[in-house]
Parts: structure tokens; sequence; C-alpha cells
């Protein structure tokens, strides 16, 4: 009851300022800064995995495509704050990890620019790369860089943060705060029923009557292990599997794997951004071991930071170390956002942002 006390009170500490803050941009007492640039933000309003990274990824290939089509000279750049990188003072290197790596790999005509300060990292951008398109990532709460498209993602497994603030619950700010964006893309659409999906879409429209709706679903395409040698999901189904994670949602991974009819046989799971040792891959290497598995799988972030890291010795009896890699495949489920509905209507929104300040027209 005392600890319930305490966090109640803690949001409530947590509201206030929140409020505060959003009241003073809203009128313009806090200063905005207007990049020479589209400023088109994806963000959330509760913490944990909402499937941001696969929608940069998306929109990245969209603005891409409709670049080409119109023959704009389209350069474009992700800022992102590089949460829990790691920087090497001796080496003046920083350890690069979860979404900047997939951004860098899966959007190689974006540059990736990580900096926290979202201004100094459009300056970046512009003046050192002439970047003409910004995507922030995570962008929905950093207000201080002006945006022309606001679009925010909600899980659909658990879209309002169970209707409190952080400590409370997983509100970064209030859902009335989506009366800011223009569009919300709701991700997961196939964990939940319609029933729920129409719910959570009138909750919506309650806030933001105006605001645009698409829903998506992140579907798995195939398993790739080192070298990125796919697995097809066919192959995978004739495999014994321990997978781990360490994400903002761990259940809809695992969720996604029994779906999809794998023989899931064990698992683990870390805190979310987790860095990893070479203790847990021996701790993985041996909980795998000893269930017989095929294949541990993981997700494409964990990879990043696993696929190179050795497991020491694993002590189970009649087993080497040697023995345990070359018998066990190591890999990560490669999954796509698909949308289901709503995404012509998003795409629109896309162009109108764009052409305010590439196509030369007046932005509406």
């Amino acid at each position: 009851m005392f600890l319930r006390f305490l966090l109640a009170a803690a949001a409530r500490s947590y509201s206030i300022a929140i409020a505060l803050r959003n009241f003073l941009y809203s009128k313009g007492w806090l200063k905005t800064y207007r990049a020479n640039a589209v400023v088109i933000s994806i963000g959330n309003i509760t913490v944990g995995g909402t499937g941001k990274t696969p929608l940069v990824i998306w929109l990245c290939n969209t603005i891409s495509q409709i670049s080409e089509l119109k023959s704009q000279n389209y350069k474009c750049a992700i800022l992102t704050r590089g949460y829990k990188a790691i920087k090497n003072y001796k080496m003046k290197t920083r350890k690069y990890e979860d979404e900047p790596v997939i951004l860098a790999r899966s959007c190689p005509l974006a540059k990736v620019i990580m900096n926290p300060d979202r201004v100094a990292g459009a300056e970046e951008a512009i003046n050192k790369f002439g970047a003409n398109v910004l995507v922030m990532d995570d962008g929905f709460q950093h207000r201080r860089l002006a945006r022309d498209l606001d679009i925010v993602t909600i899980d659909c497994t658990r879209p309002f943060g169970y209707g409190k603030l952080l400590p409370a619950g997983l509100l970064r700010e209030p859902v009335a705060s989506l009366s800011r964006a223009e569009t919300i893309v709701l991700t997961r659409c196939d964990k939940v029923s319609q029933a729920e999906l129409a719910a959570v879409e009138e909750k919506l429209k309650s806030v933001n009557p105006n605001i645009v709706i698409a829903r998506s679903i992140h579907a798995p395409v195939c398993a790739k292990s080192l070298g990125q040698k796919e697995i097809g999901l066919e192959e995978l189904k004739n495999k014994k599997i321990f997978a781990f994670c360490g994400i903002g949602n761990p259940q809809a991974f695992l969720s996604t794997i029994e779906k999809m009819g794998l023989n899931l046989v064990g698992s683990e799971i870390y805190n979310d951004h987790h860095h990893y040792t070479d203790n847990d891959i021996t701790d993985i290497y041996e909980q795998a071991c000893y269930l017989g598995v095929d294949l541990i799988l993981t997700t494409q972030k964990d990879w990043t930071k696993t696929a190179l890291l050795t497991p020491q010795t694993v002590n189970l009896p009649g087993s080497d170390q040697s023995t345990v890699k070359r018998n066990i495949l190591f890999a990560y489920l490669v999954v796509e956002l698909k949308f289901v509905a709503g995404e012509d209507k998003l795409t629109d929104l896309i162009e109108q942002a764009l052409a305010g300040r590439i196509y030369g027209k007046p932005k509406q």
C-alpha cells in the first residue's frame, strides 16, 4: 500500500512537470528550432517497444520511393538519441547498439546521426551531409525541434500504458497529448481482437477527431544466421527452438514465435536494452544444449549485440564449447512492418509534409 502511494505521488509530480512543459511550448514561451529541412517525427506515448524502428525503416524507404518518382534531390538523415550507447573514452569511439545499427544497415541511403540533442543532430545532418529530410526517431516528446509531421506508434497489446503516468504506469505523457499528432500507426494489430481494435480507435478519435489511423502488423519473413544465411519459415518449423530477447515488449516476440507454429522449448528474457556479456551467452548456450535444441533464435536488436560474443566453457557432461557452437544454429527473426489498413492515407500525409519544403508547394 505504501509503495502504491509513493508511485502515485511520483506520477503526480511527473504529470505536473509534463503539463507545465507542454503548456510552455504551446504558448511559445519555450522556443522551438525550425530546421532548414522537412522534419518528420516518429514517437510514442508509452515506454517499451511499440514498433518505432520498423516504422522508421518503412518511412525512409517510402520517402526514397516518393523522391525517385518525383525526381527530387532526396537526402535523408535519421536523428536518434542512441539510447544506452557506451562511449569508450580511451579509444574515442562509441559503441553503437540496438536501433542505430539496425537503421544504418536497413536504410543505406540515409545518414544516421546519433545525438541526444536533436537540434545539434539536425544541424550536423544539414550542414555536414546536406540532408533535406530529417526523420526524428523517438521524437514525440522532443519538442525543441519543430516538425512538419508527427507520427505516433501505439502497440495494440498495451495501448495506453495501463492508464497511468510513469512510474505508476507506462505513459510518458497523458493520452490527451495525442491531440498534437497528425497520425497514429497501430502496431501488432493481429495480436488483439477486432473489438479491442475498435475500442482503441474510438478512444483515439475522442482525443483527436481528425487523426489519421493506420493499422499494421509485424510479419515474420525468415530467420538469418551468421553471414546473413536465410532460414525459411517452413524450415524453422522443423527445429526445436530456444528464444531470448531484451526488448521493451518481450511477450510480443515470444507470441509471434508461437503463432508461427514453431516448436519453442525454452526462453530467456532480459531487461530492455540489456548489454550482453560472454557469460550471458554461455548461460543461453547451456540452457539450449540441456534442452537439446537445434536453433537459438533472437530479435534483430539483440542479434546486433550478441552475434560476435563467445560463450565460455559450457558446463554440461559430454559437451564442449566447440561442439555446442557447431551443433546449435544461432539466428535472428527477420520481421517487417506491413500495413493492413490506412497506408494510403499515411503516405498522403507524408507527401504533404514533403511538399512544404522539397516540392516547392505551400504547406497545407
